[in-house]
């Protein structure tokens, strides 16, 4: 056994089973007794115990000690290979932090799929003060006996899609914990176990290739504390992503862009133009062909929000889906000219003008990933390429057969389509484009324009970056880490089950996660569906200080969290409560969710208070809210 200290933090290490254990503050964490350190290859697995040749060493620096071990001398097919690889495992003098970093040295001779170490914690105690914590979505907490079982994560659990919107994952027993925050995630993800009724939880990282090599150094942090619980461990981040100059608040981005500050207290309005679902689409009925294709007019719609106006909403922004020509979720990114049945340029422009003569804010849906191979434009050598040569195609949405988009030519796709807007008079306010922040990364292996999945965040950023160049505020599916300085709002950041049908269980408690590192970053509309007598979701969107949903009109029939299940309220009464939701995010928008909490104890009763002294108190058994 190996063991150094630094700064309060222990490192254990034991050469004989690869295993490390940390103790800080007399709590001890230790990895998982049946984990075992490994990579997993196309051919199969390849433990770390598998290497010939091992070798360790402790070592001292200027800015911490660790231990560095290395491993080479693999077989394969009887014969040896050079492929090694080494890790380093340190303490931060500094912090005490923990920093566990997997290195690649020889790549040749292993197809690497993923590397699965660190490893997760032994977690085992069937106790309600064990739980785990997942941003899947806006977060969820696991106690360890918690009597659902937890179903595969979205996305695979991949950093950076809806699965996690942030690169980070924790565990709190009695109220010691830690947060291993993944400071490489462009190609890692996390896995979690909880079997039904627990009584344990795990939890860990993997680390996948770049273009087909794992090629860099991967890296986790993990912070030790011994006294804390959830609202610590997301401050711990938010501190962590401030120091990196990614905490990028409301309030700055309206110094650059004051019409943030307009959007702030707008109450959200989502309705489409045409809708033409292609025959190739995997959405196309053929028993019911009526059902696939629909228009309303931008007359229609114009109507449709002078109406709101006459009711007396003061604050409204408009997301118009299918606005262009090919209908929506076809052609992209050859989405012009605006529907001529609908009304065409003309008939656009009136609506968009209406909107700011009602004191308005208008905006439009886009997507500059899905690669219609209908669109006039598409050329299989501007869609991204595996490493294989590959690539990948599908036909689930209305457009039918697409492949996607390198991102390296989005930006230009961007800059073309906004100039024609523009050229036509249509004044947008804000612009969606679409999946950006929900789905992964792309990867393109074309030698033309090669492009990196980290690469890929870049150039999506860019697309949000030169909308606000034009002074129009970006939007995106969700919400992600890696979008926080250039995104001003979503369409959502919803807790998973909300996307699920309702009544089905939740696989853990609900906790704002998300809304607790960035609340004051980004504007988030939320789900007002009064889903049964059981269940009102205007009672999250007032926990967590959003804007509200006015209508939602589903682009997609009982998808994405549209159901036709619930009940429904008349138009007046709907504004009635988004009036309630609005009021409050036009006096918290710009404040940090300081504390979340379950009153009593009773995760039925929960409580957030806001950076102004804000609380909002909510009771989902009784149905109520309370505002102070």
């Amino acid at each position: 056994m190996n063991d150094l200290t630094k700064n309060g933090t222990t490192l254990h290490f034991d050469e004989n089973t690869l295993s490390f254990a940390v103790e800080k503050d007399q709590e001890m964490w230790k990895w998982s007794k049946d984990y075992e350190p490994k990579i997993v290859c196309e051919d199969g697995e390849v433990f770390f115990r598998d290497a010939k040749k091992v070798s360790h060493e402790k070592y001292e620096c200027g800015t911490g000690a660790g231990i560095r071990s290395r491993y080479e001398g693999f077989v394969k097919d009887g014969s040896q290979i050079p492929y090694a690889f080494e890790t380093n495992v340190w303490v931060e003098e500094a912090t005490g932090h923990v920093y566990f970093e997997w290195i690649p040295v020889c790549e040749e001779g292993l197809c690497v799929q993923k590397v699965l170490w660190p490893g997760e914690m032994e977690f085992e105690e069937a106790k309600d003060s064990w739980y785990t914590l997942l941003n899947q979505e806006q977060g969820m907490l696991i106690p360890n006996t918690w009597k659902e079982e937890l179903k595969p994560v979205i996305f695979d659990g991949f950093f950076g899609t809806a699965g996690g919107y942030m690169p980070w994952f924790g565990q709190v027993r009695d109220r010691a914990g830690y947060i291993a925050v993944c400071v490489t995630p462009w190609n890692a993800g996390y896995q979690a176990c909880h079997p039904a009724e627990g009584p344990y939880t795990h939890v860990s990282v993997r680390f996948e290739p770049s273009l087909g090599k794992m090629d860099y150094r991967r890296v986790m942090r993990y912070t030790f504390l011994s006294d804390c619980d959830y609202n610590d461990l997301c401050k711990v981040y938010r501190k962590y992503v401030n120091e990196q100059g990614r905490l990028r608040t409301l309030e700055e981005k309206a110094a650059r862009n004051g019409s943030v500050n307009d959007l702030i207290g707008c109450a959200f309005v989502h309705k489409g133009i045409k809708t033409q679902v292609q025959p190739n689409s995997d959405f196309y009925d053929p028993e019911n062909p009526e059902k696939n294709n629909h228009l309303t007019t931008f007359a229609q719609r114009e109507k449709e929000i002078r109406h709101l106006h006459d009711l007396g909403v003061k604050k409204l922004y408009l997301h118009l889906d299918g606005w262009a020509q090919p209908g929506y979720d076809n052609q992209h990114p050859d989405y012009l000219p605006a529907c001529k049945e609908a009304g065409g340029w003309e008939g656009m422009k009136s609506l968009a003008d209406a909107m700011h003569e009602c004191g308005y804010m208008f905006g439009i849906h886009d997507q500059y990933r899905d690669y219609y191979l209908a669109a006039p434009s598409f050329d299989e050598e501007y869609a991204c390429r595996l490493t294989d040569g590959t690539i990948p195609q599908h036909q689930r949405w209305a457009g039918g057969p697409q492949s996607y988009l390198c991102a390296t030519q989005a930006p230009y796709y961007v800059k073309r389509n906004f100039q024609e807007l523009k050229k036509n008079g249509i004044d947008l306010d804000g612009a969606y484009l679409d999946v950006f922040t929900c789905n992964e990364g792309d990867e393109c292996d074309n030698p033309h324009h090669r492009m990196t999945r980290r690469e890929c965040y870049e150039y999506r950023c860019a697309c949000f970056e030169y909308l606000l160049s034009q002074g129009i505020l970006p939007s995106s599916e969700e919400v992600s880490d890696w979008a926080v300085p250039s995104l001003v709002f979503c369409h959502y950041a919803p807790y998973d089950f909300m996307l699920r049908k309702p009544g089905e269980p939740k696989q853990g408690i609900p906790v704002p996660l998300y809304n607790l590192v960035y609340h004051d970053c980004v504007i988030e509309p939320w789900m007002m569906d009064k889903v049964s007598e059981e269940e009102d979701y205007m009672l999250y969107a007032l926990l967590n200080g959003g804007a509200p949903y006015l209508i939602r009109d589903a682009a997609y029939p009982n998808f994405d969290g549209a159901f036709d299940d619930g009940i429904e309220l008349k138009l007046e009464e709907d504004i009635r409560r988004s009036k309630v939701v609005s009021d409050l995010h036009e006096k918290v928008a710009k404040c940090e969710m300081v504390r979340h909490e379950m009153v009593g104890g009773n995760p039925m009763v929960q409580r957030t208070t806001f950076s102004d002294g804000t609380q909002v108190t909510v009771d989902f058994e009784k149905q109520t809210y309370e505002i102070q």
